[in-house]
């Protein structure tokens, strides 16, 4: 049972000493939460190009061995260096590459051809011709393994990256987070000692009395007193 009411009072004693930390240290809490707060409200102000998706399906009479293989060509350079000519597009192989994602759908016979692009006419363009161009030149690379258009690309005028307030609110929740840790590693690396407790914890002792904070202010309040209880009296303070 003492145990027990023991665990409770130190509880409350932690609980206690972590919102006085938080009360003390509440300007770098409020600092930090404020400038990772404005930090995520101007990187959401900043313009971000929206971004289009547009996919195409193609069929490929093949074993699975071979599907696997004809999707990597699909993203080579000798698939992808004859559509930039075609398009007339200013990008190299390697940039077109990493808008480019081929995937089995389901794990069947059935790719899909997806691209990434800041103009969604243009995405679909560019999927249509890959496929087009993969059909057309596979069977010179791996032999007679027939490739057939299953469905073209179509503009999808909706962007893939719509603009949200996601970095605001992540700066609010970093600040706080961050301005709590830095309050804690304050107080850690803070050596003044505070209160009764802490003096008695550090020197093994009893504190047997306090010495007050002597100010202007408490001189003052303390002459005024002694005037008003001679005045009181009747006593004149010479």
């Amino acid at each position: 049972m003492d145990n027990s009411k023991q665990k409770n009072k130190s509880r409350d004693i932690n609980l206690k000493e972590l919102f006085l930390v938080l009360k003390r240290r509440f300007l770098v809490i409020a600092m930090v939460t404020a400038i990772l707060s404005l930090a995520g409200y101007l990187l959401n102000q900043l313009p971000e190009a929206p971004l289009y998706q547009s996919s195409t399906r193609v069929i490929i009479g093949a074993d699975a061995a071979s599907i696997k293989t004809l999707q990597v060509i699909v993203r080579d350079s000798s698939i992808l260096d004859i559509v930039i000519k075609k398009l007339d597009l200013s990008e190299t192989s390697e940039q077109l590459a990493n808008k480019v994602s081929v995937d089995s759908v389901d794990g069947s016979q059935v790719v899909s051809i997806s691209v990434i692009d800041t103009n969604a006419v243009r995405a679909s363009q560019i999927a249509d011709m890959i496929a087009a161009v993969f059909k057309e030149e596979v069977p010179k690379i791996v032999g007679q393994d027939y490739i057939r258009i299953l469905s073209k690309a179509k503009i999808n005028p909706i962007s893939i990256n719509p603009k949200t307030n996601k970095k605001t609110i992540y700066g609010i929740i970093g600040g706080i987070v961050g301005g709590i840790g830095a309050a804690f590693f304050l107080e850690t690396i803070d050596d003044r000692v505070r209160s009764k407790k802490e003096l008695e914890e550090l020197l093994d002792v009893p504190v047997l009395g306090r010495i007050p904070k002597i100010n202007k202010r408490n001189i003052k309040r303390k002459v005024n007193k002694i005037k008003l209880d001679a005045d009181v009296r009747g006593e004149t303070i010479g």
